[in-house]
């Protein structure tokens, strides 16, 4: 399978003869990046907020998802779990819904804008995670510390940062390179896409960083 990020908390996930996800598309006028135009038969939301449910933005869909439950649409089984902002200061934050795609086999998780790690439960919930989409720029999401935390729990076998820091981005986050020292990683050159197999999953959690592509 093909996952190519376009910026913030996209991406999109393709493999040949499975239906194709784009995942919080975004409104460029608020976000930056290039207007999205992208086709897709499933869009998920993890919450309602400009930067994250722009679903007109992308083509051909037949299966908007923003909530909670299991799904098996075009060969990909996904699970949504929902989570609440954490303690007194997030308790009138909105919620998220955090996905999991099944792709014969490789899981991709996407964290959306999740703001505290995951409870037992949720992690429970969301199974063996193989990638793993986690925002790293704080802004309401997680920050750092707290992604590189989260990487920890889910123990992926590839993580890909988001919503992060960008020439093109027009939100205050924080940059990319504060959560590669968290991950005691030095620079990572950025790829246009990332291609994987099953046996091609590395056996130790690998960091890999997404040049985003125009929409």
């Amino acid at each position: 399978m093909e996952i190519t990020w376009y910026g913030h908390s996209c991406f999109r996930l393709t493999e040949r003869n499975f239906a194709t996800v784009v995942t919080d598309p975004f409104d460029n006028t608020v976000v930056g990046y290039d207007a999205l135009k992208l086709k897709a038969e499933i869009v998920t939301v993890s919450h309602d907020a400009p930067g994250h449910n722009n679903v007109d933005a992308v083509k051909g869909t037949t299966h908007p998802l923003n909530g909670a439950g299991e799904f098996e649409i075009g060969g990909v089984f996904i699970t949504a779990v929902q989570t609440m902002g954490n303690g007194k200061k997030n308790k009138d934050k909105a919620r998220n819904t955090l996905y999991v795609f099944d792709y014969d086999g490789i899981t991709v998780a996407h964290l959306g804008d999740l703001q505290e790690a995951p409870t037992q439960s949720e992690v429970e919930a969301l199974g063996t995670v193989n990638v793993l989409l986690v925002p790293v720029g704080g802004g309401g999401s997680l920050n750092a510390a707290k992604a590189a935390e989260v990487v920890s729990l889910l123990e992926p076998n590839i993580v890909i940062p988001m919503h992060y820091s960008t020439p093109d981005a027009k939100l205050n986050l924080d940059s990319l390179n504060k959560f590669l020292k968290e991950m005691g990683l030095s620079k990572i050159d950025a790829q246009p896409s990332l291609k994987i197999t099953r046996s091609g999953l590395p056996d130790e959690t690998k960091v890999v960083v997404l040049d985003y592509q125009k929409g």
